[in-house]
């Protein structure tokens, strides 16, 4: 960001602040949003200053409703549990002076919320992170099972809809924008044999048997909060809370922490799914999810990692047949080189399904 201490503290200034900022500097690993730590005049880590992707979210007024709907909604369940340092166990945003939950300065959009003090994330995926994980997802997703499905819109509107993931997917291959089809031919066919029992979620929905709640959509180990005691505070990065399916939570954290191997692996033969991450983030997410669950969405829970690492191969290979104009990329095959690596977990946890589906019976 090329903005100046004075122009960040001028934004600052647009919200309802208790103590008076004086610097802000950047903070974090994000890749969407721009992240900054505000220290105050008595010297302290106050607040968190965040300059909102508007390319991504471009409803910023349904976000930031979202947002504030979902933590006021936790505030509310950690009260009636007799919480205690409940700002540190849920994120508190504050208002601008206008009233609003974000400010516009006519260029971008920005939001405001505490900084939570004796707090930390973990980058690395063990067993035991894991199963907190799970706990902490569960546990989020438990305290908002009782808000209403229209309650919340979709910030990223059809973000894990398989059905139409797949519909961009053949555009890509019908305009062919960058000539590659021929090169992929092989992998296309893959995704096509898979494609009718990848949209099973979208089925069960229309025949009224899978229901949406109110899921996170990006469950990482790093976005959960721990305290100094290695105890879990509070989930945060809420852009993608939003209405889905309860596969997507478990799913993602298959796709991206059960991986022996990198999300963009050059060498296929070190990607695997990793079950001891499975099984340990399971039996976490279960600690806390159990209770609204139904027998069809426990038995479902497995099949959410193939079809969440499914929807990212057909990503990848969609931005590459259109010729890279989605995600970033480092060289001209990274694309190719994401799509074959996510392929290869896929085939690890279709080889592994039998085993991930007897670690359910358990809870059924």
């Amino acid at each position: 960001m090329t903005k100046t201490t004075e122009q960040f503290v001028n934004i600052l200034e647009q919200f309802e602040l208790t103590d008076k900022a004086v610097s802000a500097t950047p903070f974090g690993n994000g890749h969407i949003n721009d992240t900054l730590k505000v220290i105050t005049d008595k010297g302290e880590e106050k607040y968190i200053l965040q300059r909102i992707n508007h390319h991504i979210f471009t409803n910023v007024d349904m976000l930031q409703n979202n947002i504030h709907r979902v933590t006021s909604h936790i505030r509310k369940k950690q009260e009636e549990k007799g919480e205690s340092d409940i700002d540190r166990k849920v994120l508190t945003f504050l208002p601008a002076k206008d009233g609003k939950l974000y400010y516009f300065d006519g260029d971008s959009y920005w939001r405001v919320c505490l900084f939570i003090p004796r707090s930390k994330s973990y980058e690395e995926v063990t067993p035991e992170l894991s199963y907190e994980a799970g706990k902490a997802f569960g546990n989020f997703q438990a305290m908002l099972a009782d808000i209403p499905e229209g309650a919340l819109g979709e910030t990223i509107p059809n973000f894990h809809n398989m059905e139409f993931r797949l519909q961009q997917f053949h555009d890509a291959i019908k305009a062919n924008a960058a000539g590659r089809l021929e090169e992929v031919i092989e992998l296309v066919g893959e995704i096509e044999k898979r494609a009718g029992a990848m949209c099973i979620q979208e089925d069960l929905h229309r025949e009224g048997k899978l229901k949406k709640r109110i899921n996170h959509c990006d469950t990482k180990v790093n976005n959960v909060m721990f305290d100094e005691d290695g105890k879990v505070l509070c989930v945060i990065d809420l852009d993608t809370v939003m209405p889905g399916f309860v596969l997507s939570d478990i799913g993602d954290f298959i796709r991206t922490g059960a991986n022996t191997g990198a999300e963009d692996d050059e060498n296929p033969d070190n990607v695997n799914v990793d079950m001891d991450i499975f099984q340990a983030y399971t039996r976490g997410y279960m600690e806390t999810a159990r209770s609204f669950l139904t027998p069809l969405e426990i038995s479902l829970l497995p099949y959410g990692g193939r079809l969440l690492t499914y929807m990212q191969t057909v990503r990848f290979l969609t931005d590459y047949i259109n010729g890279d104009t989605y995600y970033k990329i480092h060289h001209p095959q990274h694309n190719l080189q994401r799509t074959k690596a996510q392929f290869k977990l896929l085939q690890s946890l279709e080889a592994n399904m039998d085993k991930m589906n007897n670690f359910m019976k358990q809870w059924l």
